[in-house]
């Protein structure tokens, strides 16, 4: 399906936010997620079912100085 990523469109056959976040390898503890305008909790992705169109932005957090 197709979704807006960051402010790009991508393919991709997924099903819930957690699988993207998944398919990013990027670890669930230093992120942040935010579909259609709105943070959804990380308790919450498992359940967010993703639809074609959703605007998801994914804030990943890097240590260093």
């Amino acid at each position: 399906m197709e979704l807006y990523i960051n402010g790009e469109t991508v393919e991709l056959e997924v099903k819930t936010l957690i699988d993207i976040v998944k398919h990013y390898g990027l670890e669930k503890d230093l992120v942040v997620t935010e579909v259609n305008g709105e943070i959804v909790d990380r308790s919450n992705w498992e359940d967010t079912m993703v639809e074609p169109g959703m605007k998801i932005e994914l804030v990943h957090f890097v240590g260093g100085g």
